[in-house]
Parts: structure tokens; C-alpha cells; sequence
């Protein structure tokens, strides 16, 4: 794969940040694309997240249901959640899969890296797997959501992916890491 970009590359000039939120800041850029024009671009600044597939030694995959405002939907993912400041991504995969799903695993490990929406988020997800799986110590939720666990085989997952009723695209992303690293 031709990875060179040096031709592709704009040049930020300057900015301003239009909002400074809990978990994520907009900026707007001025930049200089390699023609020499000149153009806008709008940036939503985000510190990070990890996701975990946890994976049973029998083999079933342990998901959450939980309603996501933005979409107005109930999605069917995988436990994440994002980086505290100074966390290292396999810590928050750890801690958020002890917060979601009540369990710890005896192993994690990394899968991979990836952009959720480049076109105008820097937004990079860390996947994980983890397997096997035991109790966790009590661990609270967070307060600010409402989660119900579901646990399926591979081939639902699979299935599940197929047909559509997992939309997410962390966990859609994470199931192929997943599946071409030959764990699932």
C-alpha cells in the first residue's frame, strides 16, 4: 500500500475553538491546501476511547443494550467508553469493562487502532479483547447510563452484524479486528 502523502497534506494557519465541552471540543480551521487555496475546516477534538470485545472461554460474546440520545436509538455494543486524562487506552478498556459489564479478563489484549470519523473528528478508538472472563469486583456504573447486558455466541454476533442489528461502528470495526485476527 502507497502510504506517501507529502503531496496531499494542508497546512493549518489558524483557528478558533467554537465550544469546550465534557468530552469533546469544536474547532474551526483555517488551512492551506496543497494548491495554495485556502479553506475552512470544522473539527471536533476528542481525547480518545477503547473498546472491548470480552470473549468467554466458551466462546460467547458479552454486549451491551443502552439507549444513545444522539441517534434516539437502543444499540446493540460493545463496552467502552472514553480515555480519562492521562489513561492509558488499556486501562480504560479494563475499567469500562468492569463498569459495564461486571466482569474482568484474565487477559487483554490489543487488536488495533482506527479513526471513528475522519472526515471531521480526530476521534481514534482503541480495540481490545479480552478473554477469559471472571468476576469483576463491584464496580458502579456510570450514573448517566442505563445498560442492559446481552451475551450471544460468535455466530450471533456474526448474524448480528449481517442483518443489521449492530449499527455501531466501534463495535462493527472491533468484530472484524476481531474475526481477521482469527479470535472469533
Amino acid at each position: 500500500m502507497d502510504t506517501d502523502s507529502r503531496g496531499l497534506r494542508e497546512t493549518r494557519l489558524g483557528g478558533d475553538t467554537l465550544y469546550r465541552g465534557r468530552i469533546l471540543e469544536l474547532d474551526v480551521d483555517r488551512v492551506r491546501l496543497p494548491s495554495g487555496a485556502e479553506t475552512l475546516r470544522e473539527v471536533v477534538r476528542h481525547k480518545g476511547a477503547a473498546v472491548v470485545l470480552p470473549l468467554h472461554a466458551d466462546g460467547r460474546v458479552v454486549l451491551v443494550r443502552q439507549y444513545r440520545y444522539p441517534s434516539d436509538e437502543v444499540l446493540l455494543e460493545l463496552p467502552a467508553g472514553k480515555l480519562d486524562p492521562g489513561e492509558a487506552p488499556r486501562s480504560c478498556g479494563e475499567r469500562e469493562l468492569a463498569e459495564e459489564t461486571g466482569v474482568r479478563a484474565v487477559e487483554i489484549r490489543e487488536l488495533g487502532s482506527f479513526l471513528t470519523t475522519p472526515g471531521f473528528s480526530d476521534e481514534v478508538i482503541h480495540a481490545f479483547i479480552a478473554t477469559p472472563l471472571a468476576a469483576a469486583a463491584a464496580s458502579a456504573q456510570d450514573p448517566d447510563e442505563a445498560i442492559e447486558l446481552v451475551v450471544m455466541s460468535v455466530a450471533e454476533l456474526l448474524e448480528a452484524c449481517r442483518t443489521g442489528a449492530i449499527r455501531d461502528a466501534k463495535t462493527l470495526a472491533t468484530i472484524l479486528l476481531a474475526r481477521l485476527n482469527g479470535w472469533i
